[in-house]
């Protein structure tokens, strides 16, 4: 597939080296070759197979004696690429020993090839996205920590509302990862498939249970981590893909949670606003004509792949209406889908993750902003305070004709209220200072970070 290169006029917009690799043909090749490895392994731990024909089908199960032209050449007249690459197997086997040929893929299908080669390519770029969002949660709680005093405006409706602190917003997208991250841990995308022709493994009669065991252990890995991504799900799944499904939607959710926090930081980008960059380097958010443009290009990408991935996730749904016992079409069109829709999502978290390690904030443009609307943005504050004296309903209606006249005058709103008979009990210069009226943002930010510190035991376990 071209799309998984990072070598192409895209660069590394949309895919980067290491996911590529994990999702490549050759990978999956490899996977498939390894399940027919395994599956000859186990089947003669328990007797079905000799034990010398399993070693010479697995000798012959690497990826470097295929050619993966020749095997997409034979996928066009067979439907799938387990088809040919069995045969190619198979001849390879037998030109070493004609006996063990007879036992390639003794008892499986196709799908059972296709499907578990997949879950061990889900899991190596799921150990990847799982390592890049745990790194953005740790630039995120940086951020909360540090800025947690941080004033500027709090924006509803794209417009100012109230105070807030930095802080607390880097606090929201610390608990959006962290939940996302939390789902993609427990969500579990099966790393095996092993019912035969039609989901009965008739074929290996008596022996069927024996070897479903002895492939799970073949099958399983050496770390922590890994033996949890690999419990779990039903053994034959071939045309319930509830879990596939879940596991596409969980990266779909993934790409909007990251496309959220990288809309927040492109507004904020903007040259009215400017309270923080990305990342600055030579040559980067340059315009082909405007000399003076610092445009957003790590938010750009990470948006447009939160823009493309729901309709893969759609895809993955659609395809869930499968026929019967095999599925006609709907399992083949999950394929590509699912390796672009984790590539992409791959390519969002590392670009997350360098955008908010390298975060640049302008902590005083976030406080001059807070004047642009002359006092305005503190106005529910004063008419909590003017409540006890007023009533609320009184309060709320002086208020709302205090602002109206600030606006027509182009005066500051304490300066108007300082001539106000029914403020001057109050202390404006207080009331009007938006650092002493940030609420329960702290308590927030610690209870998040509370969170955080428990959820880093899971984030840098052993990643398999």
């Amino acid at each position: 597939m071209a799309l998984l290169s990072a070598n192409g006029l895209t660069g590394g917009l949309f895919a980067d080296a290491d996911m590529a690799e994990a999702l490549s043909d050759r990978s999956w090749l490899a996977a498939m070759l390894a399940f027919e490895a395994a599956l000859a392994r186990a089947e003669a731990d328990v007797g079905v197979i000799p034990a010398e024909s399993a070693e010479v089908i697995a000798s012959c199960c690497k990826a470097d004696l295929y050619d993966i032209a020749e095997i997409g050449r034979r996928t066009t007249l067979a439907g799938n690429p387990a088809t040919p690459l069995v045969a190619m197997l198979t001849a390879k086997v037998r030109e070493k020993d004609p006996a063990a040929a007879e036992f390639v893929h003794y008892g499986a299908t196709s799908q059972d090839v296709i499907d578990t080669a997949l879950g061990q390519l889900v899991f190596a770029a799921r150990m990847l996205i799982d390592q890049r969002v745990s790194k953005c949660c740790e630039a995120a709680a940086h951020l909360a920590n540090k800025h947690r005093l941080t004033v500027m405006p709090g924006r509803t409706l794209l417009q100012q509302a109230l105070p807030t602190s930095f802080g607390l917003k880097a606090g929201h997208w610390l608990s959006g990862l962290m939940t996302s991250f939390d789902r993609l841990f427990c969500g579990l995308f099966p790393r095996l498939q092993f019912g035969g022709a039609a989901g009965t493994l008739a074929s290996l009669g008596d022996n069927a249970a024996a070897v479903i065991n002895a492939l799970e252990r073949e099958i399983s890995v050496n770390s922590a981590r890994a033996k949890i991504y690999a419990s779990g799900g039903e053994l034959i799944w071939h045309t319930n893909r509830q879990e596939p499904q879940q596991a596409a939607a969980q990266f779909g959710i993934l790409c909007s949670t990251l496309g959220k926090i990288a809309r927040d930081i492109a507004l904020l980008m903007q040259t009215e606003v400017a309270e923080v960059f990305e990342p600055s380097a030579p040559g980067k958010g340059g315009s082909s004509t405007l000399p003076h443009k610092r445009n957003p290009v790590q938010t750009t990408a990470i948006i447009a792949i939160a823009t493309r991935t729901p309709g893969l996730v759609a895809t993955m749904l659609s395809a869930g209406l499968q026929e019967h016992e095999r599925g006609v079409g709907g399992w083949h069109a999950e394929w590509d889908t699912m390796r672009e829709l984790l590539l992409l999502t791959g390519a969002a978290a590392l670009h997350m993750q360098n955008l908010l390690e390298g975060l640049e904030v302008d902590t005083e443009r976030m406080r001059a902003n807070l004047e642009l609307t002359n006092g305005l943005i503190m106005a529910e504050r004063l008419t909590f305070a003017l409540a006890p004296g007023l009533g609320k309903a009184k309060a709320k209606s002086f208020m709302e004709a205090a602002c109206r006249q600030a606006l027509a005058e182009k005066r500051h709103l304490k300066d108007l209220l300082r001539e106000a008979p029914e403020a001057a009990a109050l202390d404006l210069d207080t009331l009007f200072d938006p650092a002493t009226y940030l609420g329960a943002s702290d308590a927030v930010i610690d209870r998040i970070l509370a969170l955080y510190e428990d959820e880093k035991e899971y984030m840098s376990e052993d990643k398999g």
